[in-house]
């Protein structure tokens, strides 16, 4: 008996070391199999040629483009910065940002692992980036669809199945705003008008225009004839013109800052004109005042934004 349970003992010591090599193999497999998937690499393709970007990527800066990462809930390691126009606050980033007209040492500073840029970055900007981490340029030929770039980055990021929802979601809120639109406002014209506060012009703002052209292409609101015909994306009006702007709608948002800005009082004042007050949708109280930092921007979560916008303004 006692020959038996020691023999039962032994065996029992032996089976619990055999579980716990086994257990603790596999963890260590798994850990390996984590450090190996970090570290691997694919080649892809985009604007420039081929690129060879990480598998799955930790630490992504996207250049303007942190939109995008937000509603893909990917957090950027730093957020696009200019001295003059400030950031995208509406994305209640709590990142370092990153001032494109200075150095790069912000961005080094960061240690991304992936940077994403669009087509601000002409080779030689692509270059500079590419000496901090690998870097994709989205190619041209999407930059004016933000369904194409959520897929495009979605799958830089390995993350495919995400921007899919995003997309129906997407498509869903077009769908809805265009029908509500076309019974509130049916044809009577629009036009986006940005106020430049340095030298106190207006800029009408065409229908190509990547920032807010998407209102008449995907909503279906009519754009004013200036708008509709213009072939930049957007051209500053002269003094005599100002006054033959006569389109049912104006959306106005200030070029720097804000409307409660302290450096841009004095421009709005522009707006107390005579030549301001002629305007058909000034004396009809149709005039918008909207948010520059998502009206200047045609990303995702800005366009919806947008559309929340339209409705409230215009769906009675």
């Amino acid at each position: 008996m006692r020959i038996s349970r020691y023999f039962s003992f032994v065996l029992l010591l032996v089976l619990m070391f055999v579980l716990s090599a086994c257990s603790s193999k596999e963890a260590q497999e798994d850990t390996v199999k984590e450090e190996q998937s970090n570290k691997d690499t694919r080649i892809v393709e985009d604007e420039f040629g081929k690129v060879e970007i990480p598998t799955n990527p930790q630490r992504v800066a996207a250049i303007y483009l942190e939109d995008y990462l937000t509603a893909l809930e990917v957090k950027p390691v730093v957020q696009w910065y200019h001295p003059s126009w400030g950031k995208q606050d509406y994305l209640g980033l709590d990142v370092p940002n990153f001032d494109i007209t200075g150095s790069m040492e912000s961005l080094l500073q960061a240690k991304p692992d992936l940077i994403i840029v669009d087509g601000a970055a002409d080779k030689a900007k692509y270059e500079e980036y590419s000496k901090v981490a690998p870097t994709y340029r989205l190619k041209e030929d999407i930059l004016q669809d933000p369904r194409e770039i959520v897929k495009t980055i979605a799958d830089v990021l390995n993350i495919p199945e995400k921007a899919n929802e995003i997309v129906d979601q997407y498509e869903q809120c077009v769908s809805n705003l265009k029908a509500k639109l076309d019974e509130s406002v049916g044809d009577e014209t629009v036009a986006v008008v940005r106020l430049n506060v340095t030298d106190n012009t207006l800029a009408l703002f065409g229908v190509k225009n990547r920032y807010s052209g998407y209102i008449y292409t995907e909503t279906g609101l009519t754009p004013h004839p200036w708008a509709r015909d213009m072939t930049e994306f957007h051209e500053v009006l002269s003094e005599e013109a100002i006054p033959e702007l006569d389109a049912d709608h104006i959306i106005l948002f200030p070029s720097n800052g804000t409307w409660e800005s302290a450096e841009n009082q004095e421009s709005i004042k522009w707006l107390d004109s005579t030549l301001w007050k002629t305007l058909p949708a000034v004396k009809n109280g149709q005039v918008y005042i909207a948010d520059r930092t998502y009206w200047q921007s045609g990303a995702i979560t800005a366009n919806l934004l947008k559309y929340d916008d339209l409705e409230k303004w215009f769906v009675k």
